[in-house]
């Protein structure tokens, strides 16, 4: 029978994921076709010690955060809480008996190798004290005040960018959440409010942390391990179709509708068009083609689906997407970010969609349709390269 652990990790995984955009919390946004928070049991289950797997799954998500955990010893899932900290008690709330050491990790830190976790744990039972890796800072800092003005340089070696896991005394951590009176922004703050002494050790760049859109495109290159791909999609539709616009995935009350066999919307068509281009997988036309009566009047959604199923069986991924919609009418400014935020959904990826006109010329200029640019970067699928 194996002795209980004595070693814990707190994975923090409630997080909404806001600053993405994608419409799902961030532990569950995709990496390559895997969830971030796949990457971050992958580099738990790589640990020296077999830690007790405290996962802190965002309300309503527990049962999928179990699935992942299918095999992995000592493990359960808690629903988070309304703040990071009330998700860090809630973990806490679980452990057994017999741990000694507790390490509060970030599901969005999702490539931090194993390396760096037993690190901390290695350096709390060392110290006895609370530990944190951290990075030294590369740029020039700047304190400023409210209005931007420069007040002073700050001393850039006496900074570091601190990560995750940190890691405690499991008696002093409980000790110091027990007398927090506010909200810190980590644990290492809340621990060191209470009097208590933090150290920090050398962190490793892979830990970064996954908050925007270029956070997320770099840990797809990191997990990708192939040389991403390029396509181009282009699509042109009259005006005529006997229904509202329907562009960018959007209805346009108001508008003239497009013609075509679908919907028409030249966006979303583009799109597809660029993604199978860069995957090898030819194009809308043979793999939707209109002699198929499924497609009949079918909203772009259904292609743009369909398109990433696609690429995803053949082992590829969308990483980035940009469209250029050119036309007079409708007027993108106003729900561009709406237009980008409902195809990003979809796609699974960001998309950014700008629009321009002709100045009168052509088919465009005269007001006779719309055609829509895309551009796009694919890369290989977790799980698909050797």
């Amino acid at each position: 029978m194996s002795r209980e652990p004595t070693v814990a990790v707190v994975l923090v995984a409630a997080g909404g994921g806001t600053r993405l955009g994608l419409g799902v919390p961030k532990a569950f946004v995709a990496l390559r076709g895997r969830p971030m928070l796949a990457y971050a049991l992958d580099g738990i289950r790589g640990m020296v010690s077999e830690p007790q797997l405290i996962v802190v799954a965002p309300a309503g998500r527990q049962a999928e955060a179990a699935e992942l955990l299918h095999g992995v010893p000592n493990a359960v899932v808690v629903p988070g809480g309304e703040s990071r900290q009330q998700s860090v008690l809630a973990g806490l709330a679980a452990l057994a008996d017999a741990v000694e050491v507790v390490l509060v990790h970030d599901a969005a830190r999702a490539l931090t190798p194993p390396a760096q976790l037993d690190a901390v744990v290695s350096a709390v039972r060392a110290t006895g004290r609370g530990v944190i890796p951290g990075l030294p800072v590369a740029d020039t800092i700047k304190r400023v005040t409210a209005d931007e003005a420069i007040r002073e340089t700050v001393d850039r070696s006496e900074l570091r960018a601190v990560q995750t896991p940190q890691g405690f005394p499991r008696a002093e951590l409980e000790a110091a959440y027990a007398a927090v009176a506010s909200e810190h922004t980590d644990d290492a703050a809340v621990y060191a409010a209470s009097g208590r002494p933090v150290d920090v050790i050398p962190g490793d760049p892979r830990a970064f942390k996954i908050t925007t859109g270029d956070d997320l495109r770099r840990a797809e290159l990191l997990v990708g391990g192939g040389v991403p791909r390029t396509g181009i999609g282009i699509d042109v539709h009259a005006f005529g179709g006997d229904g509202p616009l329907r562009l960018a995935l959007l209805d346009w009350p108001g508008e003239r509708g497009l013609a075509g066999h679908s919907d028409g919307d030249a966006v979303a068509h583009a799109v597809c068009d660029a993604l199978l281009s860069a995957a090898g997988l030819g194009d809308i036309g043979s793999r939707f083609g209109t002699d198929d009566p499924r497609y009949a009047g079918a909203a772009g959604d259904v292609f743009l689906r369909g398109t990433v199923e696609l690429l995803a069986a053949a082992g590829w991924a969308p990483l980035n997407v940009s469209v250029q919609v050119v036309g007079n009418r409708p007027r993108f400014a106003a729900r561009r970010e709406e237009a980008e935020a409902a195809l990003t959904k979809v796609v699974g990826a960001p998309v950014s969609v700008s629009a321009t006109t002709t100045d009168g010329l052509g088919f465009t200029g005269q007001g006779e349709g719309i055609a829509a640019i895309a551009t796009v970067l694919v890369g290989h699928a977790a799980g698909s390269l050797s």
